[in-house]
């Protein structure tokens, strides 16, 4: 048997065209998101407070162990096997879970995974569904597909009820109400759960009391539960999801049919394997130094669970990076957050700047990845660009992924495609057009260092005394305009050792 591992048709489009396709890209490119974002104090004070916490207990329980560096070896070893024979334990997986009960679905893209579970949904007769913590489900508008079809999507992770209640979008990819403080939570809360005490208050134990009792009617009367998959192995056909709350477990075991959508990266190979991951992902995200809920699953077991189970391995532009030499080992990633909370970026402009479920340095790589950049004004083109190549997320990620290697190539390759496209080069092109045809002669490369010199009189406090033209004055804006030497260089050797210049 061949299995098809087949390209999306088109462009996956975000909330600005039919948000029944997915969540891969916004309606804007990221410079206009973020300078909304960089107003709003109140959301740089929950971030700068949530991220520097996670980041402080992360540090500690690395800390703590000693072979941390061969872990994040193994970890990296281990997932590059795996995207080397990604057909053949996709279809390992596959025969597994089928050999045990269970059923196995393609999706090449976003729609046909909302179509497939909106099609398994209807067959059970039901009109509602609980749901695990998800991104495959929130990168492909899984709850705007079941809500035109009838169909009631219920969040059951704490944070993300959050959301959904607020009628946001997840700003995080393992905390998506981090952008959110207690009493705007609570105001949520008020405002929009059926039954809720009017005396509620914002205190962090009388909230989650609240979402307990809202969601324990929904587990004990849903039939059918949608979740997603941290890992599969392919050796067993076991499906492995990890939280903090006990949701996910009361949707793994209540509901009679359990449909699963995972994207095909997250197969692993052996439960070897899979040990490795399970040390690696607590620290990294929540820094944990195990995971309060791990639940497995194999197939289905009579008289145990649900009795009617269902995997959907979900393409949506997976394959695209996997044919990218360097892409490809953004599908590494095992969605840990570690990137995000040592961000400078996203510390001060949030998840919902970048667009995609998927913001943050990972997002900034895995998004145009999935979708393809057009050197034109796809919002995503603009992703690369997020970044100020620190290094900061290529040290804590625990599968070692090179993020700004990758971040430099995407610029390359959108600047490729921008020149393919465009029949005047953009203004950067120019400018390093004009760097290198200036370099290319010694005679022109002395003389323009003469200028520069002449120049240096028309800078005062690091600021330009005539205000430069557009797009010069964006970067004078924000940074200061260092003045030129008096002499340059050539010059001074030429005065000091005899040289000629």
């Amino acid at each position: 048997m061949t299995t098809f591992l087949g390209m999306p048709g088109g462009r996956v489009r975000g909330p600005a065209a039919d948000p029944a396709v997915g969540h891969l890209t916004g309606d804007r490119s990221f410079p206009a998101a973020a300078h909304d974002a960089l107003a709003n104090t109140q959301l740089r004070r929950n971030l700068a407070h949530a991220t520097s916490t996670i980041r402080a207990k992360r540090a500690s329980v690395v800390a703590e162990v000693p072979d941390w560096e061969a872990l994040r070896d193994a970890g990296s070893a281990i997932k590059a096997d795996t995207m080397a024979r990604l057909p053949e334990l996709l279809e390992q997986l596959e025969a597994n879970v089928m050999a045990r009960g269970g059923t196995v679905h393609w999706a090449r893209d976003a729609a046909e995974a909302n179509r497939i579970v909106t099609d398994l949904v209807r067959a059970t007769g039901a009109d509602e569904v609980v749901k695990v913590k998800s991104m495959a489900t929130q990168e492909i508008g899984l709850n705007e597909a079941l809500e035109a079809a009838g169909i009631t999507a219920h969040e059951t992770d704490l944070a993300e009820l959050i959301v959904q209640l607020g009628h946001d979008k997840p700003s995080h990819i393992l905390v998506p109400a981090i952008h959110r403080g207690r009493a705007e939570i609570r105001e949520i809360f008020a405002r929009e759960m059926p039954g809720v005490d009017p005396l509620l208050t914002d205190e962090p134990a009388v909230l989650a009391a609240a979402a307990r009792t809202h969601l324990r009617e929904v587990f004990l009367r849903a039939k059918v539960a949608v979740s997603g998959a941290n890992f599969g192995v392919a050796e067993t056909g076991t499906l492995t999801v990890v939280e903090s709350e006990g949701n996910g477990r009361m949707c793994l075991t209540l509901p009679t049919t359990l449909i699963t959508v995972m994207g095909i990266e997250k197969v692993v190979p052996t439960w070897r394997d899979l040990e490795v991951f399970l040390q690696l992902l607590p620290r990294s995200s929540t820094g944990e130094r195990m995971n309060p809920y791990t639940s497995t699953w194999t197939g289905v077991v009579p008289g145990d669970g649900p009795q009617d189970f269902h995997l959907v391995l979900l393409d949506n532009g997976r394959t695209r990076a996997l044919a990218d030499e360097l892409g490809r080992t953004a599908l590494h990633c095992i969605r840990c957050s570690a990137c995000l909370n040592v961000c400078p970026v996203y510390e001060r402009t949030g998840g919902h700047a970048y667009g995609s479920v998927y913001p943050g340095p990972i997002g900034a790589i895995l998004s145009p990845l999935l979708t393809g950049l057009t050197g034109g004004d796809d919002p995503n083109d603009s992703l690369p660009y997020a970044s100020s190549l620190c290094g900061a997320c290529y040290d804590v990620c625990p599968v070692k992924i090179n993020i700004p290697d990758m971040l430099v190539q995407l610029r390359a390759e959108h600047t490729e495609a921008h020149a393919d496209t465009h029949r005047l080069p953009s203004p950067e092109a120019a400018a390093m057009k004009a760097a290198a045809w200036l370099m290319a002669d010694e005679g022109r490369f002395a003389k323009a260092g003469r200028a520069a010199a002449v120049a240096r009189h028309g800078i005062r406090r690091g600021k330009p005394r005539i205000p430069l033209p557009p797009p010069l004055n964006g970067w004078t804006a924000s940074r200061d305009a260092p003045a030129p030497a008096a002499e340059s260089f050539r010059d001074w050797w030429a005065r000091t050792r005899g040289a000629s210049s």
